[in-house]
């Protein structure tokens, strides 16, 4: 085995420690998380209800790709690189849109079908004869689950979604997702911190009961975290029907009501389940909702999701939801500022890394999902950045 993989300081109780400082701040490594972490796993682009009619498109640009997911004229959902196979521009230029019967790409007026082949070339003669499918829009691996559009930009590691969130899928089922609709579109905001900073602090509730007192007014004493098992992890909890200590929690339980429609033992339940490497799927008795995080840079992330409601909603389903949200939105801003605060500490020589707690076991198993895809985050000193690529390749083969 090669000198630099054998003598790698690795300490004995790695996984208490958590991954080291140098990770969050790693250009070399985000380059390999952007490719191996987020283009190779599956990624959550929408709900098919926001693509409601034929012509209706959501653009997503992530980690450095740029996605387009559109409803074709026989209603079928797609996925396509947003790239013009002429000289690379965006085939769309806005988020979200409606084009009538084709897309036309701003820069030269090249024209591609719903479907995405080439319907032709702006002054065709000015070209050898195209192909309409070699030069059609690159399509995206795309499957629909519960209502959920999943895109994945490589061939990676992860089965199929249905497969991957087969242990999810009863209980999610009881939801009747599929069949819900959007309250507001796709949502971003922009956040000072790396990604994994995002999702620490988003895969554990040890600190739900001095971070955030309205989660632990509302379900504090139920709430229970699941460990990360083959790329999926769950959180639990039912709220507490006597709860009231805050404004948003005491109107939610009054008004909340009885959700018949799911089975006795999720009428209160408030439930999140995670997909590695970034998605989240959250339910409540009144809505679902998808949320995730992108790096913009080894210090910037781009947050994304989507709230859905059903159909057929009620008054007080309606007010139950806007309360739940209000809930959400101070959960979120108190989750931002913890974020921030520990991600500080990655550049400090003062901070020794992470001493986690048995109830932070969904950071550690997120932690060991994250070394067993790039296992040079097992490396305890900040590998040089110019062979970071190199060192990683060395250790995947010596553990393949």
């Amino acid at each position: 085995m090669n000198e630099i993989v054998r003598d790698l300081a690795i300490p004995n109780d790695w996984d208490r420690r958590g991954l080291p400082g140098w990770c969050y701040h790693s250009d070399a490594l985000l380059e390999l998380e952007k490719q191996h972490v987020f283009r190779e796993h599956w990624q959550i682009a929408c709900h098919v209800s926001d693509l409601p009619d034929a012509g209706d498109y959501i653009a997503m640009d992530v980690v450095g790709e740029r996605a387009l997911i559109l409803r074709d004229q026989d209603g079928t959902v797609r996925g396509f690189h947003n790239i013009c196979r002429h000289r690379g521009s965006r085939v769309v230029a806005d988020d979200q849109g409606t084009c009538r019967s084709a897309l036309v790409c701003p820069f030269h007026g090249w024209v591609y079908n719903l479907d995405g082949t080439l319907r032709g070339a702006a002054r065709p003669r000015s070209f050898p004869p195209l192909d309409k499918q070699e030069f059609g829009l690159i399509p995206l691996d795309l499957e629909i689950w519960l209502g959920f559009v999943f895109i994945r930009f490589a061939p990676g590691p992860q089965p199929s979604v249905e497969e991957v969130m087969r242990p999810f899928a009863d209980e999610l089922g009881e939801y009747r997702t599929t069949d819900m609709v959007p309250t507001g579109g796709v949502w971003t905001q922009k956040s000072p911190v790396n990604w994994k900073s995002v999702r620490d602090v988003d895969n554990e509730g040890y600190h739900v009961a001095m971070a955030h007192p309205a989660l632990q007014d509302l379900y504090g004493s139920s709430y229970y975290d699941e460990p990360f098992v083959g790329g999926l992890c769950r959180s639990f909890a039912t709220y507490n029907p006597h709860a009231g200590r805050r404004w948003s929690v005491r109107n939610y339980i009054a008004i909340a009501p009885d959700a018949v429609h799911l089975p006795a033992h999720l009428r209160k339940a408030w439930i999140y389940y995670g997909l590695f490497p970034n998605a989240v799927i959250a339910v409540t008795p009144e809505t679902v909702q998808f949320y995730q995080e992108f790096p913009l840079s080894t210090g910037e992330t781009l947050l994304r999701g989507g709230i859905y409601r059903y159909r057929e909603e009620t008054r007080q389903q309606r007010a139950a939801r806007y309360l739940a949200f209000r809930i959400d939105r101070d959960t979120q801003a108190e989750d931002v500022q913890l974020t921030i605060w520990s991600n500080e500490s990655m550049t400090s020589k003062a901070f020794g890394g992470f001493y986690l707690s048995d109830l932070e076991y969904g950071v550690r198993t997120h932690h060991d999902h994250l070394r067993a895809v790039l296992p040079v985050m097992n490396v305890g000193e900040a590998p040089d950045e110019a062979t970071m690529a190199g060192l990683n390749a060395q250790l995947r083969a010596a553990t393949a």
